[in-house]
Protein backbone atom coordinates (compact mmCIF):
# COMPACT_ATOMS: atom_id res chain seq x y z
CA UNK A 1 0.00 0.00 0.00
CA UNK A 2 1.23 3.50 -0.84
CA UNK A 3 2.22 5.36 2.32
CA UNK A 4 -0.04 8.24 3.25
CA UNK A 5 1.56 11.14 5.14
CA UNK A 6 -0.14 12.67 8.17
CA UNK A 7 -0.83 15.92 6.31
CA UNK A 8 -2.30 14.13 3.33
CA UNK A 9 -4.40 12.01 5.66
CA UNK A 10 -5.73 15.20 7.26
CA UNK A 11 -6.70 16.51 3.81
CA UNK A 12 -8.40 13.21 2.98
CA UNK A 13 -10.57 13.21 6.11
CA UNK A 14 -11.36 16.93 5.67
CA UNK A 15 -12.67 16.25 2.15
CA UNK A 16 -14.58 13.23 3.46
CA UNK A 17 -16.20 15.34 6.19
CA UNK A 18 -17.22 17.97 3.64
CA UNK A 19 -18.84 15.28 1.49
CA UNK A 20 -20.57 13.70 4.51
CA UNK A 21 -22.04 17.10 5.33
CA UNK A 22 -24.29 16.75 2.29
CA UNK A 23 -25.36 13.18 3.04
CA UNK A 24 -27.95 13.97 5.72
CA UNK A 25 -29.73 16.47 3.48
CA UNK A 26 -29.74 14.02 0.55
CA UNK A 27 -31.10 11.23 2.75
CA UNK A 28 -33.77 13.49 4.21
CA UNK A 29 -34.91 14.51 0.72
CA UNK A 30 -35.08 10.83 -0.27
CA UNK A 31 -37.54 10.19 2.55
CA UNK A 32 -39.95 12.52 0.72
CA UNK A 33 -39.10 12.11 -2.97
CA UNK A 34 -38.14 8.43 -3.02
CA UNK A 35 -40.61 7.03 -0.51
CA UNK A 36 -37.79 5.25 1.31
CA UNK A 37 -37.24 4.85 5.03
CA UNK A 38 -33.93 5.07 6.93
CA UNK A 39 -32.91 1.46 6.29
CA UNK A 40 -33.84 1.59 2.62
CA UNK A 41 -31.79 4.74 2.07
CA UNK A 42 -28.84 3.18 3.89
CA UNK A 43 -29.07 -0.01 1.81
CA UNK A 44 -29.05 1.87 -1.49
CA UNK A 45 -26.24 4.07 -0.26
CA UNK A 46 -23.99 1.10 0.44
CA UNK A 47 -24.85 -0.82 -2.71
CA UNK A 48 -24.19 2.18 -4.91
CA UNK A 49 -21.08 3.11 -2.94
CA UNK A 50 -19.59 -0.35 -3.52
CA UNK A 51 -20.49 -0.18 -7.21
CA UNK A 52 -18.85 3.23 -7.67
CA UNK A 53 -15.66 2.22 -5.86
CA UNK A 54 -15.37 -0.96 -7.93
CA UNK A 55 -15.97 1.01 -11.12
CA UNK A 56 -13.31 3.54 -10.12
CA UNK A 57 -10.79 0.75 -9.49
CA UNK A 58 -11.45 -0.98 -12.82
CA UNK A 59 -11.30 2.34 -14.67
CA UNK A 60 -7.94 3.13 -13.09
CA UNK A 61 -6.71 -0.38 -13.95
CA UNK A 62 -7.85 0.02 -17.55
CA UNK A 63 -6.01 3.32 -17.88
CA UNK A 64 -2.90 1.78 -16.43
CA UNK A 65 -2.69 4.15 -13.48
CA UNK A 66 -2.88 1.26 -11.04
CA UNK A 67 0.09 -1.06 -10.99
CA UNK A 68 -1.08 -3.36 -8.22
CA UNK A 69 -4.03 -5.56 -7.51
CA UNK A 70 -6.16 -4.87 -4.45
CA UNK A 71 -5.36 -6.92 -1.38
CA UNK A 72 -7.50 -9.91 -0.59
CA UNK A 73 -10.63 -9.09 1.38
CA UNK A 74 -10.09 -10.34 4.93
CA UNK A 75 -12.42 -11.13 7.82
CA UNK A 76 -11.94 -7.55 9.01
CA UNK A 77 -14.71 -6.38 6.69
CA UNK A 78 -17.29 -8.32 8.73
CA UNK A 79 -17.22 -6.20 11.92
CA UNK A 80 -16.60 -3.07 9.86
CA UNK A 81 -19.64 -3.74 7.69
CA UNK A 82 -21.82 -4.59 10.69
CA UNK A 83 -20.76 -1.38 12.43
CA UNK A 84 -21.42 0.65 9.29
CA UNK A 85 -24.90 -0.87 9.02
CA UNK A 86 -25.64 0.09 12.63
CA UNK A 87 -24.43 3.65 12.57
CA UNK A 88 -25.80 4.55 9.14
CA UNK A 89 -29.30 3.18 9.72
CA UNK A 90 -29.37 4.54 13.28
CA UNK A 91 -28.39 8.01 12.06
CA UNK A 92 -31.17 8.18 9.48
CA UNK A 93 -33.59 6.77 12.08
CA UNK A 94 -32.51 9.55 14.45
CA UNK A 95 -33.23 12.11 11.71
CA UNK A 96 -36.67 10.58 11.14
CA UNK A 97 -37.55 10.63 14.87
CA UNK A 98 -35.87 13.82 16.04
CA UNK A 99 -34.97 15.88 12.99
CA UNK A 100 -31.61 16.74 11.46
CA UNK A 101 -30.55 19.21 14.20
CA UNK A 102 -30.94 16.87 17.18
CA UNK A 103 -29.57 13.85 15.28
CA UNK A 104 -26.52 15.85 14.22
CA UNK A 105 -25.64 17.39 17.56
CA UNK A 106 -26.04 14.14 19.53
CA UNK A 107 -24.35 11.85 17.00
CA UNK A 108 -21.46 14.13 16.16
CA UNK A 109 -20.99 15.30 19.73
CA UNK A 110 -20.85 11.78 21.18
CA UNK A 111 -18.69 10.26 18.42
CA UNK A 112 -15.33 11.94 19.22
CA UNK A 113 -15.88 11.37 22.94
CA UNK A 114 -16.49 7.65 22.40
CA UNK A 115 -13.55 7.51 19.99
CA UNK A 116 -11.19 9.34 22.33
CA UNK A 117 -12.04 7.01 25.21
CA UNK A 118 -11.68 3.92 23.03
CA UNK A 119 -8.46 5.21 21.52
CA UNK A 120 -6.94 5.77 24.94
CA UNK A 121 -7.98 2.51 26.60
CA UNK A 122 -8.14 0.10 23.64
CA UNK A 123 -5.46 1.37 21.27
CA UNK A 124 -3.21 2.96 23.90
CA UNK A 125 -3.01 6.15 21.84
CA UNK A 126 -2.17 9.01 24.17
CA UNK A 127 -3.93 12.32 23.69
CA UNK A 128 -1.65 15.33 23.79
CA UNK A 129 -2.60 18.80 24.96
CA UNK A 130 -3.26 19.97 21.40
CA UNK A 131 -5.69 17.12 20.71
CA UNK A 132 -7.55 17.62 23.98
CA UNK A 133 -7.81 21.37 23.42
CA UNK A 134 -9.00 20.81 19.85
CA UNK A 135 -11.59 18.28 21.05
CA UNK A 136 -12.95 20.72 23.63
CA UNK A 137 -13.02 23.58 21.10
CA UNK A 138 -14.69 21.41 18.45
CA UNK A 139 -17.42 20.24 20.84
CA UNK A 140 -18.02 23.82 22.01
CA UNK A 141 -18.28 24.92 18.37
CA UNK A 142 -20.70 22.09 17.61
CA UNK A 143 -22.94 23.13 20.51
CA UNK A 144 -22.93 26.79 19.42
CA UNK A 145 -23.68 25.79 15.83
CA UNK A 146 -26.56 23.41 16.49
CA UNK A 147 -27.96 24.15 19.96
CA UNK A 148 -30.60 26.69 18.91
CA UNK A 149 -31.94 24.47 16.14
CA UNK A 150 -31.98 21.49 18.48
CA UNK A 151 -33.87 23.41 21.16
CA UNK A 152 -36.43 24.60 18.60
CA UNK A 153 -37.01 21.10 17.27
CA UNK A 154 -40.48 19.85 18.15
CA UNK A 155 -39.90 16.32 16.88
CA UNK A 156 -37.17 15.40 19.34
CA UNK A 157 -37.75 12.22 21.32
CA UNK A 158 -35.91 9.84 23.57
CA UNK A 159 -36.01 7.30 20.74
CA UNK A 160 -34.31 9.77 18.41
CA UNK A 161 -31.58 10.50 20.97
CA UNK A 162 -31.12 6.77 21.54
CA UNK A 163 -30.70 6.15 17.81
CA UNK A 164 -28.19 9.01 17.61
CA UNK A 165 -26.12 7.56 20.47
CA UNK A 166 -26.22 4.13 18.81
CA UNK A 167 -25.01 5.74 15.59
CA UNK A 168 -22.15 7.45 17.43
CA UNK A 169 -21.13 4.19 19.10
CA UNK A 170 -21.17 2.35 15.77
CA UNK A 171 -19.11 5.04 14.04
CA UNK A 172 -16.57 5.10 16.87
CA UNK A 173 -16.33 1.30 16.77
CA UNK A 174 -15.64 1.26 13.02
CA UNK A 175 -13.03 4.00 13.40
CA UNK A 176 -11.21 2.25 16.23
CA UNK A 177 -11.31 -1.19 14.59
CA UNK A 178 -10.13 0.16 11.23
CA UNK A 179 -7.32 2.06 12.92
CA UNK A 180 -6.16 -1.07 14.76
CA UNK A 181 -6.17 -3.09 11.51
CA UNK A 182 -4.81 -0.30 9.31
CA UNK A 183 -2.23 -2.47 7.53
CA UNK A 184 -4.83 -3.94 5.18
CA UNK A 185 -6.01 -2.55 1.84
CA UNK A 186 -8.15 0.53 2.48
CA UNK A 187 -10.16 0.20 -0.74
CA UNK A 188 -10.91 -3.46 -0.04
CA UNK A 189 -11.99 -2.46 3.48
CA UNK A 190 -14.38 0.17 2.11
CA UNK A 191 -15.94 -2.05 -0.57
CA UNK A 192 -16.14 -5.06 1.74
CA UNK A 193 -17.66 -2.92 4.47
CA UNK A 194 -20.32 -1.63 2.07
CA UNK A 195 -21.23 -5.13 0.91
CA UNK A 196 -21.40 -6.58 4.44
CA UNK A 197 -23.36 -3.56 5.62
CA UNK A 198 -25.83 -3.99 2.76
CA UNK A 199 -26.27 -7.69 3.57
CA UNK A 200 -26.96 -6.84 7.23
CA UNK A 201 -29.55 -4.24 6.25
CA UNK A 202 -31.34 -6.22 3.51
CA UNK A 203 -33.87 -8.14 5.70
CA UNK A 204 -34.89 -4.94 7.49
CA UNK A 205 -35.02 -2.97 4.23
CA UNK A 206 -37.30 -5.59 2.64
CA UNK A 207 -39.68 -5.28 5.56
CA UNK A 208 -39.59 -1.47 5.45
CA UNK A 209 -39.71 -1.13 1.65
CA UNK A 210 -36.69 -1.16 -0.61
CA UNK A 211 -38.02 -0.07 -4.02
CA UNK A 212 -37.87 3.72 -4.40
CA UNK A 213 -40.39 5.84 -6.23
CA UNK A 214 -38.60 6.40 -9.53
CA UNK A 215 -38.26 9.99 -10.67
CA UNK A 216 -35.46 12.15 -11.99
CA UNK A 217 -35.05 13.72 -8.55
CA UNK A 218 -34.97 10.47 -6.57
CA UNK A 219 -32.59 8.77 -9.02
CA UNK A 220 -30.31 11.80 -9.01
CA UNK A 221 -30.27 11.87 -5.20
CA UNK A 222 -29.48 8.16 -5.00
CA UNK A 223 -26.64 8.46 -7.50
CA UNK A 224 -25.24 11.46 -5.66
CA UNK A 225 -25.57 9.77 -2.26
CA UNK A 226 -23.75 6.68 -3.52
CA UNK A 227 -21.00 8.56 -5.34
CA UNK A 228 -20.00 11.52 -3.16
CA UNK A 229 -20.89 11.08 0.54
CA UNK A 230 -20.34 7.32 0.28
CA UNK A 231 -17.80 6.08 -2.30
CA UNK A 232 -15.60 9.18 -2.29
CA UNK A 233 -15.92 10.02 1.40
CA UNK A 234 -15.43 6.53 2.81
CA UNK A 235 -12.62 5.74 0.38
CA UNK A 236 -10.73 8.77 1.71
CA UNK A 237 -11.75 8.03 5.31
CA UNK A 238 -10.22 4.55 5.32
CA UNK A 239 -7.06 5.88 3.68
CA UNK A 240 -6.78 8.57 6.35
CA UNK A 241 -7.00 5.96 9.13
CA UNK A 242 -3.77 4.38 7.86
CA UNK A 243 -1.92 7.58 8.81
CA UNK A 244 -3.81 9.41 11.56
CA UNK A 245 -4.83 8.57 15.10
CA UNK A 246 -8.45 7.57 15.56
CA UNK A 247 -9.25 10.57 17.75
CA UNK A 248 -7.68 12.99 15.26
CA UNK A 249 -9.83 11.56 12.48
CA UNK A 250 -13.00 11.80 14.57
CA UNK A 251 -12.35 15.43 15.52
CA UNK A 252 -11.56 16.54 11.96
CA UNK A 253 -14.74 14.73 10.87
CA UNK A 254 -16.73 17.22 12.94
CA UNK A 255 -16.19 19.61 10.04
CA UNK A 256 -19.16 17.75 8.54
CA UNK A 257 -21.44 19.86 10.73
CA UNK A 258 -20.08 23.07 9.23
CA UNK A 259 -20.60 21.75 5.70
CA UNK A 260 -24.18 20.74 6.51
CA UNK A 261 -24.90 24.16 8.02
CA UNK A 262 -23.47 26.06 5.04
CA UNK A 263 -25.43 23.81 2.68
CA UNK A 264 -28.61 24.79 4.49
CA UNK A 265 -27.74 28.49 4.16
CA UNK A 266 -26.84 28.38 0.47
CA UNK A 267 -29.45 25.97 -0.90
CA UNK A 268 -32.31 25.91 1.60
CA UNK A 269 -32.47 29.55 2.68
CA UNK A 270 -31.70 28.80 6.31
CA UNK A 271 -30.23 31.53 8.53
CA UNK A 272 -27.51 31.13 11.12
CA UNK A 273 -27.42 33.21 14.27
CA UNK A 274 -24.31 35.04 15.40
CA UNK A 275 -23.63 32.27 17.91
CA UNK A 276 -23.98 29.67 15.18
CA UNK A 277 -21.45 31.51 12.99
CA UNK A 278 -19.12 31.66 15.99
CA UNK A 279 -19.58 27.91 16.36
CA UNK A 280 -18.64 27.41 12.70
CA UNK A 281 -15.48 29.47 13.18
CA UNK A 282 -14.52 27.61 16.37
CA UNK A 283 -15.10 24.22 14.77
CA UNK A 284 -13.08 25.12 11.69
CA UNK A 285 -10.27 26.49 13.85
CA UNK A 286 -10.07 23.22 15.79
CA UNK A 287 -10.08 21.21 12.57
CA UNK A 288 -7.43 23.47 11.01
CA UNK A 289 -5.11 23.13 14.02
CA UNK A 290 -5.33 19.35 13.93
CA UNK A 291 -4.90 19.28 10.15
CA UNK A 292 -1.72 21.39 10.34
CA UNK A 293 -0.30 19.54 13.34
CA UNK A 294 -1.49 16.10 12.30
CA UNK A 295 0.62 13.30 13.75
CA UNK A 296 0.80 9.65 12.95
CA UNK A 297 0.45 7.23 15.79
Amino acid sequence: MTHVSAQRGAVYVSVAATAWGTGGAAGSLLFDTGGLGPVGVSLWRYLLGAAFLCAAFFLASFRGTLVRRPARVSWHVLPVGAGMAVYQAAYFAAIEHSGVAVATVVTMGATPVFTALGSRFLLRERLGGVALTALAAALAGLVLLTAESALRAHTSSLAGVGYALASAAGYAGVTLFSRRHRDGDSQAMAVGGFVVGAVCLTPFALAEGVVPEVSAVSVGLLVYLGAVPTALAYGLFFRALTALRATTVSIISLGEAVGAALLGVVFFGERLTTLAWCGCALLLAAVAVLAVRAETG
